[in-house]
This record gives structure tokens, sequence and C-alpha cells, in this order.
């Protein structure tokens, strides 16, 4: 009688469930769900964007699929993604509020907070700080070069050795970043940065992989023992550490005087007092998170794989070599300035930001409002995935889409050429806060390594794997790399 009793609650459920995962009139078409699951077993768990990619093919650049019982949109194609993200871009700038990555970040910060008043004033400030802090001046340069310099020191130490280059670039990435957040108090936790730059790859697999997939669509195994748990105690460890670095900003700060944005931070709550607004502490410690994670997880990772294509296609590392000697001949260091006449090793910087395609999915949006892309209805709340990768691989927009050839990002006399399509920092008023920062860190970083350094591929580490460990950010898999000095000219 039990048994009967629990299947006919089960059965009743599916039903449910069914009923529940129509599309609506006139909504993006896609394959036919199953009850409780969805699409989920139409995707490879572990890497859904090729997926994604045959999807598009059968029923068009923007199309749909459900995780569970969600409706999600997913837009491929530069025309469809310029459509949703620019020309529309306020109907497509809002964040999901319900997903595994928002509990973890409690809804606070400013990658995914959702479209409004207070979204904005932290965009503004977080980029009028970063302006305020050197972005875009040479003391932004002066600080990359110097901590470029100590990576370097690290790398003469390892000439003729075999080393793994992971912590070696997630350092220098953290490096510069982290002082215009937390000034001198970065140097005495930078054992626990350390570990925090550790978790982080792991903690963008979880977000975006099968668990955080189960997470987000099945309601009720949410407080469940199972390994989504990791990702929640990773973000633990990071916010004790933030909270811990704003608790001794607020002992030693001088009101007015910032040393670093969490200063300038706390002056703004000095001015707004309890004015209702989303400004609080709470929102700061995650707010520093966000800028952390965005400032090195993504450029370490582009330096990884950076790396990764010099080491194998030997022929485009020595060719920018040539160029960088012929540029810098007499200079003692680079320069930002010193891209417009580097348009090759330009080109090849480029280039590894199309094929390591570093956020394939971009970060999830969701609608404000019921909109229309391409014909179709879209309700407002519907989450959508806009496929990055798509586009930074478009067949109709690249000239060698399916292999690295820096010839992508070259015009027929040689000159750097960059096309529209080019859009690893996504579009619209969501594109990457840390851009600016971005193009900067990975021209000095890289141009400086190669002036004076080979990059060579062990012997005998066997044949290079190029498929990304797929996250929130793409990482490259573990691989090693011998180091010779060159003699720079």
């Amino acid at each position: 009688m039990l048994a009967s009793v629990i299947l006919l609650c089960f059965c009743t459920y599916l039903f449910f469930q069914f009923i529940q995962i129509q599309r609506p009139k006139n909504f993006p078409p896609g394959p036919s769900p199953l009850p409780l699951f969805g699409n989920l077993l139409h995707f490879d768990s572990g890497n859904p964007v090729n997926d994604f990619q045959k999807l598009a093919k059968h029923y068009g650049n923007v199309y749909s699929v459900f995780l569970g019982h969600r409706p999600v949109v997913i837009i491929s194609g530069l025309r469809a993604l310029k459509e949703a993200l620019v020309i529309k871009a306020a109907d497509f700038a809002g964040r999901p509020q319900d997903l595994m990555v928002n509990a973890i970040n409690q809804n606070k910060g400013v990658i995914l907070s959702d479209y409004g008043p207070g979204w904005r004033e932290h965009r503004r400030f977080a980029l009028k700080t970063l302006r305020n802090f050197g972005l875009g001046k040479l003391s932004m340069e002066e600080r990359i070069l110097s901590e470029t310099q100590n990576c370097m020191k690290q790398l003469d130490e390892s000439v003729g050795k075999i080393l793994k280059p992971e912590i070696l670039f997630h350092n220098v990435a953290s490096s510069v970043i982290c002082p215009l957040l937390f000034g001198a108090d970065y140097a005495c936790n930078y054992d626990s940065f350390t570990k925090l730059l550790h978790h982080y790859t792991e903690a963008a697999s979880l977000i975006s992989g099968p668990w955080s997939v189960l997470y987000d669509s099945i309601t009720m195994i949410r407080h469940l023992p199972l390994p989504f748990m990791k990702a929640f105690k990773i973000a633990e460890f990071g916010q004790a550490l933030s909270m811990d670095l704003v608790t001794k900003h607020k002992k030693t700060r001088v009101p007015g005087k910032p040393r670093d944005i969490l200063d300038c931070y706390l002056d703004e709550l000095d001015k707004r007092g309890n004015d209702g607004s989303t400004w609080s502490e709470e929102q700061l410690i995650i707010f520093a998170l966000d800028l952390h994670f965005a400032g090195t997880h993504t450029i370490s990772n582009t330096l990884l794989f950076a790396f990764l294509y010099l080491m194998t296609h030997t022929q485009v590392q020595e060719r920018c070599q040539q160029e960088i000697d012929k540029v810098l001949m007499g200079k003692t260091q680079a320069s930002f300035e010193d891209r417009h006449k580097m348009p090759y090793t330009q080109a090849v910087i480029h280039e590894v930001q199309r094929v390591a395609s570093i956020v394939p999915l971009s970060v999830t949006h969701c609608t404000t409002t019921d909109t229309e892309l391409q014909g179709y209805f879209i309700p407002k709340g519907t989450m959508v995935i806009p496929n990055l990768t798509s586009v930074l691989f478009e067949e109709e927009q690249w000239k060698y889409p399916h292999e690295f050839n820096p010839e992508n990002f070259l015009n027929d006399q040689g000159e750097f050429d960059k096309p529209e399509a080019f859009i690893p920092f996504s579009l619209g008023p969501r594109v990457c806060l840390g851009e600016g920062l971005a193009r900067i860190e990975l021209f000095l970083i890289v141009v400086t390594l190669l002036r004076r350094f080979h990059f060579i591929w062990p012997e005998d580490a066997g044949q290079p794997d190029f498929t990304p460990n797929f996250g929130i950010t793409n990482s490259p898999k573990p691989f090693s790399m011998r180091v010779q000095l060159r003699v720079i000219q």
C-alpha cells in the first residue's frame, strides 16, 4: 500500500513537471524536454559548448532548452548577440537571482547583482576608482612591470629546468590587482590569497558543472551534502578573508585619504550613512572578491593559454621575439604604447584570447521585461546564455576560425586589424569591468617575458592538449614548460 502511494505521488509529481515545461507561444524552438530533467541529458556535463553549437545549427542562433523545468534561451552568432546585448541592451541586462552562484555570493557584488540603480552605482564606482588608482596611466604600467620583474626572477631561477607555470601566472595577476584593492594588507595575507587562488579553478568548475545545474534545476536537493557544497566552503573562506581585510581597514584608515579601493568604499559609506541603499559592508566584502576574481582568474588563465600556444607554435614565438627586439632596441622595458609598433605580437595575444574563449558562455543574463529577439517572444525573467564561443569561432567572421592563426588579426598589409567579432569580454552594459586592465597586463607581461626567455615544450611531455577545462572561466589542462635565456637585443 505504501509503495503504491509513493509511486502515485511520484507519477503525479512527474505529470506536473511535464505540464510546467511547456514552451510559451512563439518562444524560441528547441529540443523536447523530459519531465524533471528538462534537456539536461542532451548535454555533456563536463563541457556543453559543443552541444550548444550543434543545437544552433539545427534550431538557429536563438533557441531554447530547459534546465529542469527552467526555460533558458541560448543566443549564438554575432548578429543575434548584438541585437540582444547592444540594440536591446536594457531588455537583456538582468541577472538571474536564484542560481547556485547567487546563493554563494549572497546576491551581492557587482558581477552578479541584478540590473538596477544599485548595480549601476557600484559599476560606476568600480570604474572610477580603478581609474583613480592608475588604470590608463603610467603608474599602472609601472606596477605591472614591477610585478613582472618578480615573475622574471622566479623564471631566472628555473632556467634549464622544467616548471609548472600555474602558480607563477596566478600570482603575477593577483599581485597586480590586490594592492589596488587591499593595499599593504595584501602582503600580510599573501599565503591566504595564494590558497584562495588555488581554490578559484575548482570553484569555477563547480559553479558551471553538472552539480550546479542540478542545484539550479531541482530545488529539493539544495540542502543535501552533495559535491556542490564544496563551492560554498570555498566562498566562505574568501568572504572571511575579505571581511578580515575590511575590519583591518576600518581600524587604520584616515577618512578622505584613501589608500586603496576598500578605503574608497568605506569613504562612500561615510557619506551615505543609513540611506537605505545597497551600499553596505556586507556588499563591500563580496564586491572586493568580485574584482579580485575578475582581475586574477581570467588574466592568469589567458597567460597560461598564451604560453601553451607559444611553446607549441615555435615559429609564432620566434616571430614575436624578432618584432619585440626590433621595437624595444635600446629600451630597458616595454610600454603599452609600443603595441602600435608590434602588430604581429598584438595579433598573437588577441588570437590567444579568441581560441581560448576564456569566458565561453559569458555570465548568465536574464530579461528585465517582456521582449522579442529575432521574431521570438521572450518573457520577463527568462534566463539567457550568450554563447560567446560561437562568435569567436563563427565561420563567417574569421579567416581561419578553427585554428590558431594570428593572421585572423592582420590585414593584407600586415597591420593589426581587430574584427568586430572579437568579443571575449562580452558586449553591452555588462561588458567585463576589467577589460582595460586586462589589455595592458597581457601585452606588458607577454612582451617582457618573451624578450628575455625562450619558452620550450619539454621533449618528454607528450602531445599538447588544447582542450580546456570548462568552467565559468576556461583554463588549460596542467602542463609543464622549460625556460632558456635569450640574448636581449
